[in-house]
């Protein structure tokens, strides 16, 4: 890019963005001179921090109400009827996209502004390297202005302060990560030497507690070995006690068992005795049962022809009946059929004679109501069926 492309035709031209640019040297220079070391300690220092913040504040102030402003605009814009809208949304976009950058720029300059105060001598220092370079690259680009009519210089010099601003940015990005990465760890290690010390504290504790538990649990084996050393010495006592006293009640069963047998033995004799004599008279009893049981058999098989004659003529006679019952049963229920008809063909007749008085009750109201027949209306009949009316009524009731 040289003089010619930003309408630096002539020398006079370039004369004279020269001496402006010789001019700001030259303010950047006095600029220099007159700016102090720092602002601690100054009576107006307070009054200078107050002024900055009020500026940020108004800065803010104003872009959020010009953001408000838009979000209204965008609002009735899409309101039904609105005429143009696409372009003038499109534009409101736009302006709304730029106004909440410029809102968060706003707010980030406004955190470091609050974070870092203006007063200490590291502020100060920062904007005198920046004072230094910005006379640097001025002169620097006067000087190729004068020399070639071009100003490379300044160029090569603004794209290298970008790339030295995104490279200090991607340093401070990274930078930032990896304190939130250190402070992450830092909360990891914290919360690891919490668990570890409470896992130590519980483990200090269950040793001590196992250390009392076998303490108790020696004395608990050395008192549990006496008893039962004590209760072997008891038990092997009461064994032999009661082994000598089953013995000697084994003696005397036996003793007493002898004596049974011996009882036993005279007791079977007797009843073999009884019961040979016993059978003997049950023999005699089985022989007088058999004769008895044939004569009886006899008697009774006599008994039962005489029955089974008796059944025979009963049998008959009961035929007889039955069938004479038949027949009478036959009548009845004939007789009973023919009432069963009467009653009927009476009901019959009943409700037939009352349907015809019913009909005819109607007919004859149809006829004096329609005056029909001997019911025609008339003058002299009018009298006549109204008493006659209430002579019908009065039988009716």
């Amino acid at each position: 890019m040289d003089a010619e492309s930003l309408g630096l035709s002539t020398p006079a031209d370039v004369l004279q963005v020269a001496t402006v640019l010789e001019d700001c040297v030259d303010q950047l220079v006095v600029l220099g001179k007159i700016m102090p070391v720092s602002y601690e300690g100054r009576p107006d220092a307070e009054e200078i921090v107050g002024d900055e913040i009020g500026r940020i504040v108004d800065t803010q102030r104003q872009l959020e109400q010009q953001f408000s402003q838009l979000m209204t605009a965008r609002q009735d814009t899409k309101a039904p009827g609105a005429v143009g809208k696409v372009n003038r949304l499109m534009q409101l976009e736009q302006d709304i996209s730029a106004v909440s950058g410029g809102l968060k720029g706003s707010n980030q300059f406004f955190s470091r502004s609050l974070k870092q105060s203006p007063l200490t001598s590291d502020n100060l220092e920062k904007i005198q390297a920046d004072r230094a370079f910005v006379e640097q690259v001025v002169v620097e680009a006067q000087s190729e202005l004068a020399a070639s009519g071009t100003f490379l210089s300044l160029l090569q010099s603004v794209l290298s302060e970008r790339e030295k601003k995104a490279n200090l940015q991607q340093t401070i990005l990274r930078e930032e990560e990896g304190r939130k990465r250190i402070k992450q760890l830092h909360r990891l290690k914290l919360e690891v030497r919490k668990e570890k010390e409470v896992e130590i504290q519980n483990r200090n504790e269950m040793i001590a507690h196992l250390k009392d538990q076998l303490q108790e649990m020696k004395a608990k084996t050395n008192m549990e070995g006496k008893y039962v050393k004590k209760n072997a010495e008891v038990q092997v006592f009461q064994t032999q006690k009661h082994c000598s006293m089953s013995e000697q009640a084994l003696r005397e069963e036996l003793e007493a068992l002898k004596i049974k047998i011996d009882e036993e033995v005279r007791v079977n004799g007797e009843i073999e005795s009884f019961l040979k004599t016993h059978q003997r008279e049950l023999e005699e009893k089985v022989e007088y049962w058999m004769e008895k049981y044939d004569k009886d058999v006899d008697a009774k098989q006599h008994e039962l022809d005489v029955l089974k004659a008796s059944k025979a003529q009963d049998l008959a006679r009961l035929q007889e009946l039955t069938k004479l019952y038949a027949e009478y049963e036959q009548v009845v229920v004939e007789d009973r059929i023919e009432k069963e008809k009467a009653r009927r063909k009476a009901e019959q007749e009943a409700i037939e004679l009352q349907c015809a008085i019913k009909l005819q009750a109607w007919w004859r109201g149809v006829m004096v109501r329609r005056g029909l027949g001997p019911y025609k209306k008339g003058k002299k009949g009018k009298k006549g069926k109204k008493k006659s009316g209430k002579k019908g009524k009065k039988k009716k009731k």
